[in-house]
């Protein structure tokens, strides 16, 4: 027998008895086809993530439904499932929920308005009312009916709640017409996926407004979002009165969970930030692997909240799309798959396919699959990054590498994945940190550029597969900083902002600068009572402090360079490009640029010491500040700044970096033998740019059609003819070459052959002198000499000589040369 209690919120409170045996299985369920089993609402997607079995398996059958959904209306049933032959029980005829919103309903004329709380089903423990006028509470009343007289002011809009569910108002209306004041949210509640991005909407009721944004409402101030760092990039809105405002948040992470409400002025008041807003769920996906029957597991795409708009689930095994999403069977978020499968799963939803969930095991931990530290990383341009993921094979890995699939227009075949470090556009900034060997991988990318953006990937290799090319990797946005000035508001404020074109990793720190000099830290932007227009402004982030961005200034002092950091080539010549603005009242004094400080002042480069006739500047004493050195050396490696003296200040800009590099070759092997591989790779310590093309030499001479943009150059299946001396230079600067490495190819002996002396025709009673020669490396250790069908040595070492000859040495003579790689044997020679 199951019994359900009358009294009904959201909790379906339900007890049961039955007459024997032991309960195996409990479930609730909705509907029930003809000949099948009734479905366990735990499998319905709808209710993913709201469902709480409060019950037990002895007598106890309560449900709890969370997040309440108008379709959720329905007959509920309770199953039980006992191991005795027709143990099977359902209680009828079950509860039936009814799920409403509110509504305030407007009756009566001008002057005898009446306002009703209303739904469209009785609800149950009659509660009590609240009402609100402008969002202000007015009046709690057990009846659904508000008692007093109603607001006949155009401006004035009324809502209700029901006590307890204060956060569940209905929405406002308008007692005069449709323009009062009121924001009216198109959805209460939005769950979505993590890295993903969503829309929240809202419609107002005034037509005259002078400003608005968006906030979190857990925030202690109303902070515009497009002011909060922690969405720097991510925030756009869009919108006016006629249309619906909406605010737009990219990348989106666990922490966006929030409330967000829309706020806008008048010319008389702030209105808005009071009444209820979106709340936003965001959560990743996970796949939950739970025993089915006897030799199948369950696997559940599940989340922390339902997903709006019912999507479509994709499954992915091994990494590879399960069928069509066409297939009933593979677009639920349930997949029953065999218990013993050695196979990796995992899931996503239709629309966002690069979201994937982390891979699992059906059985135990032991599946092959690759798996990343973090799907999504923001990271400033001229700075490092580490991509790191875990994996395992459940056979022995032969080979690794990190790729990355924009890269596919260079690969060989673009099928087969190429390692970055051979990518020209990578060249001297890869590299991988730890051990790849168990089970970890990280690659660190240095100097990074905006064309670094794209997603990266691991892949291993097995005797008979490829694995991982088909997981998601980490996607990497490179962002460099700008400082942007927002317009003034009523009051004359306006703000400079540190801005990036993403969201960068780990909640950084924000330094600013004012005219060179540190001047604030944490914040990501200043107000206007913290600058003035005659400055200028950078910002950097904290642990790169060498990666400012330009300066900004209205009537300012500033010194902005073309590059944060140059590479060049040791006996080269570089340009270090700069320019700079001051006001028009002010005289220079001197401009010079320096490196090091002696005391309180910079030290002029000009009287530096080694300096001399080594460098030239360029610029004017109007804007241009160009340095040139010359002849550069190792030593001139450092941070370069210029400094301008007027008659009124000072200002030196950012330190420029400056590496010199000399051009190293990297012969790997140095000694092989035949048929191996040899790789060259020519490298700076650090990267040049644009991309360099480089060229090859044999003993002091080009290698004829082998200029490439690659630093790498890869001689296949080696012969004792690519034995020599190897260097490369870089285009434009051939005279600059690298030092040479040789090449040193071991091969067992070739063109082993015997000469005659005296030659011609040989008299009894002389003597003779056969010679062995042969081609070898390293050099034939041993020489043996044989007579044709004789099956002993005759002698060994590299001549034999036959003295006092007579017709019984007649015959056919050959030689056998020997060393550490092999033996050969000569063609015989008559005497």
């Amino acid at each position: 027998i199951v019994v359900f209690h009358t009294s009904l919120s959201d909790d379906l409170f339900c007890s049961y008895t039955y007459p024997r045996g032991k309960v195996t299985t409990t479930f609730w369920f909705t509907e029930w086809g003809t000949g099948v089993e009734p479905e366990d609402l735990v499998q319905n997607p709808e209710y993913a993530g709201r469902l709480e079995y409060h019950g037990d398996k002895k007598k106890d059958c309560t449900l709890k439904i969370t997040d309440l959904r108008e379709r959720d209306s329905a007959t509920y049933k309770f199953r039980l499932l006992t191991d005795q032959e027709g143990g099977k029980y359902s209680g009828s005829p079950g509860a039936t929920l009814s799920v409403t919103g509110l509504q305030v309903k407007l009756t009566g004329g001008y002057q005898d308005k009446t306002l009703t709380c209303s739904t469209t089903c009785t609800l149950t423990d009659n509660p009590t009312y609240i009402w609100y006028k402008n969002r202000q509470h007015l009046d709690e009343s057990t009846s659904p009916q508000y008692k007093y007289s109603v607001s006949n002011d155009y401006d004035d809009s009324y809502s209700c709640a029901v006590k307890g569910h204060e956060d569940l108002h209905s929405p406002a209306v308008c007692v005069q017409g449709q323009s009062c004041n009121r924001v009216t949210y198109t959805k209460r509640r939005i769950c979505v996926l993590k890295g993903s991005t969503v829309d929240i909407s809202c419609t107002v009721g005034y037509y005259s407004t002078t400003s608005s944004f968006w906030f979190r409402s857990d925030k202690s101030t109303l902070e515009d979002l497009t002011t909060d760092p922690g969405y720097a990039g991510r925030v756009e809105y869009t919108g006016t009165y006629r249309d619906p405002f909406t605010l737009r948040i990219t990348d989106l992470r666990e922490e966006d969970s929030a409330e967000f409400r829309f706020t806008f002025k008048t010319n008389n008041i702030d209105w808005g930030h009071s009444f209820p807003g979106t709340s936003l769920s965001v959560t990743g996906l996970q796949v939950n692997v739970t025993p089915a029957v006897e030799g199948q597991k369950t696997l559940t795409c599940i989340t922390t909240c339902t997903l709006t708009d019912n999507p479509t689930y994709i499954w992915y095994k091994n990494g590879q799309r399960l069928d069509e999403p066409t297939s009933q069977q593979y677009s639920s978020n349930i997949l029953v798959v065999l218990g013993h499968s050695a196979d990796s799963y995992s899931c996503a939803v239709e629309h966002h396919e690069d979201l994937h969930s982390p891979a699992v095991c059906v059985q135990g931990q032991d599946c092959n699959r690759v798996s990343y530290t973090k799907r999504t990383i923001c990271a400033l341009k001229g700075s490092s990054v580490n991509i790191s993921c875990t994996y395992f094979s459940l056979y022995n890995i032969t080979s690794s590498l990190w790729f990355s699939p924009k890269q596919s227009d260079s690969w060989r075949d673009e099928l087969i994945p190429e390692d970055l470090t051979t990518d020209p556009g990578y060249a001297g900034r890869v590299e991988f940190v730890g051990e790849k060997e168990r089970g970890q991988s990280t690659v660190r990318i240095t100097d990074l550029r905006e064309e670094d953006s794209a997603e990266y990937k691991f892949i291993f290799n097995t005797q008979t597969s490829r694995w991982g090319h088909s997981f998601p990797g980490t996607t990497l946005t490179v962002t460099d900083l700008q400082v942007k000035v927002t317009p003034a508001t009523e009051a004359g404020k306006r703000t400079l902002t540190c801005i990036t074109t993403c969201t960068l990793t780990d909640n950084p720190t924000y330094i600013w600068y004012q005219n060179g000099h540190k001047v604030k830290e944490d914040s990501s932007s200043l107000d206007s009572d913290s600058f003035s227009d005659a400055d200028s402004y950078s910002c950097a982030v904290k642990g790169h402090e060498d990666l400012l961005s330009p300066a900004e200034c209205q009537k300012c002092w500033s010194v902005t360079y073309t590059h944060q950091s140059i590479c060049a080539l040791k006996g080269t010549t570089v340009d270090i490009s700069c320019s700079y603005t001051y006001p028009s009242y002010h005289e220079i004094k001197k401009a010079f640029w320096f490196t090091k400080w002696s005391g309180r002042d910079p030290e002029d480069l000009s009287s530096v010491p080694g300096y001399e006739g080594h460098i030239e500047y360029l610029g004017d004493k109007e804007s241009d500040c160009t340095l040139r050195i010359t002849d550069l050396r190792l030593s001139d490696s450092a941070g370069y700044r210029f400094r301008l003296i007027t008659s009124g200040e000072m200002v030196a800009g950012s330190p420029v970096s400056l590496t010199v590099s000399d051009v190293v070759l990297e012969m790997d092997p140095t000694s092989v033998s035949e048929r191996e591989n040899v790789t060259l790779r020519c490298r700076t310590n650090c990267t040049l740019d644009p991309i360099t093309v480089y060229s090859w030499y044999k003993n002091g001479q080009p290698i004829p059609n082998n200029n490439t943009s690659s630093p790498v150059y890869i001689l296949f299946s080696v012969s004792s003819e690519d034995t020599g001396r190897y260097s490369c230079s870089v285009e434009g600067h051939e005279d600059l070459p690298s030092a040479e490495e040789t090449l040193t190819v071991t091969y067992g002996p070739k063109n082993t052959s015997v000469s005659v002396s005296p030659s011609g025709d040989i008299v009894e009673g002389s003597s003779v002198t056969l010679t062995c020669s042969s081609d070898a490396n390293p050099p034939v250790d041993k020489y043996t000499w044989y007579k044709k069908n004789v099956t002993s040595p005759k002698a060994s070492g590299q001549s034999y000589s036959i003295t006092n000859i007579s017709s019984e040495d007649r015959g056919e003579y050959y030689c056998e040369a020997s060393n550490i790689k092999g033996t050969e044997t000569s063609i015989p020679v008559h005497i």
